[in-house]
């Protein structure tokens, strides 16, 4: 058995659910690789998708939005989208590169190398021999799945299953395992521990923002809300991906104050939430379910429009997290829930109930099973 993990940089949860499969098959002793599908167009071609990807959420959400919606109304028409032709223009380079590196199990947690090996497959009729399975990042299914013809579809959770079937996917090929994530968010040290490891102070609220990979939402107006709300013993540390600009000036914003540390990438980040009382983050259906897993009081913040819209409605119908309108009136709901312990118990208490820490190794188990069969 030799497995390919194929995904994108288009938002880094695609590719640490990747990861975390990937993580699953090597402790198993499987020959498992894991490769950006994009190149396949040429690595010019990846770079211009992820900056168009971050324009896009960033700096035009009303455009993204738009695409869509847009996207659902294609698909419902049942028609071949762009998106299903821009992919099949590097899939023959994709299907020689499986062939010829003897990869008999592709596994797909992005939309894109899903439409490839579609057009892939089909033109080149029956390949009983390489096995195709899709692991979706997000709570519902995304447009442009149904053209997708994968052997099975991994999803978020069994309340999803009427969506994908509605949709057109077959029921026999969809598995509700959860989103994928790593062992590291399972194995964790305690608070205090992990405070000592990462060198925070050991009193106080510690409140950890995430901004995502592009650093995305009013975050500065949301710290400033924050630090006004904060007891004196309190801290916030912000991840604040790969976006310089903001980081920039919010360390500007805050020099001098020792309460608010503002962070760079790290690889560290399972730490940071097993050291912390409270999660801002926008609702990504990777970053969402990380903190599910280790089990956070979790806030909701701006989502960028499309799926995640459906992963916030998701988490705060199950009690899972909290979200408002506005970014005060986020931080006052927050800071009300951290001020009740009993309430925070009663979130993390959920969200174990709801949300299954096992999804990479279950997706593991289950494609190892079929390989026998």
């Amino acid at each position: 058995m030799k497995v390919l993990i194929l995904s994108t940089g288009t938002g880094e949860g695609h590719n640490s659910a990747g990861k975390a499969v990937q993580e699953q098959f090597q402790k198993r002793g499987i020959s498992c690789d894991m490769e950006d599908v994009l190149a396949f167009a040429s690595e010019r071609a990846a770079s211009y998708g992820k900056r168009i990807y971050v324009w896009s959420t960033v700096k035009a959400t009303k455009v993204f939005k738009g695409a869509y919606r847009a996207g659902k109304a294609i698909t419902s028409a049942r028609r071949k989208s762009p998106v299903y032709y821009a992919n099949a223009l590097y899939a023959e380079k994709l299907y020689r590169y499986i062939v010829d590196n003897k990869y008999d199990t592709v596994v797909m947690p992005h939309l894109f190398p899903a439409e490839a090996l579609t057009y892939m497959l089909r033109k080149h009729e029956c390949r009983p021999d390489i096995h195709t399975y899709f692991v979706g990042t997000d709570y519902t299914c995304i447009p442009f799945t149904e053209e997708t013809e994968a052997d099975y579809y991994f999803i978020a959770h069994e309340e999803l299953l009427g969506e994908y079937k509605k949709k057109g996917i077959p029921e026999q090929k969809l598995i509700p395992t959860g989103i994928p994530v790593s062992d590291r968010f399972r194995n964790l040290p305690s608070r205090e521990e992990a405070r000592l490891a990462l060198g925070m102070q050991s009193d106080g609220h510690c409140i950890l923002i995430m901004t995502g990979s592009m650093g995305y939402g009013k975050i500065e107006t949301l710290v400033r809300m924050l630090v006004h709300h904060m007891e004196e013993k309190d801290s916030v540390y912000i991840l604040g991906g790969s976006n310089e600009k903001l980081k920039t000036r919010l360390r500007e914003a805050y020099q001098g104050n020792k309460r608010v540390r503002v962070l760079d990438y790290t690889n560290r980040t399972a730490e940071y939430l097993a050291a912390s009382d409270l999660l801002f983050t926008k609702p990504g259906g990777l970053t969402s379910t990380e903190a599910a897993v280790v089990g956070i009081p979790l806030a909701h913040t701006r989502p960028i429009p499309g799926c995640e819209d459906c992963n916030q409605a998701f988490y705060n119908g199950h009690g899972l997290s909290v979200s408002a309108d506005s970014e005060r009136q986020l931080v006052e709901k927050a800071m009300e829930l951290l001020a009740h312990p009993g309430e925070c118990a009663q979130m993390t208490e959920r969200q174990q109930r709801v949300i299954n820490g096992n999804a990479a190794e279950d997706i593991c188990e289950f494609i190892l099973r079929q390989s026998t069969c």
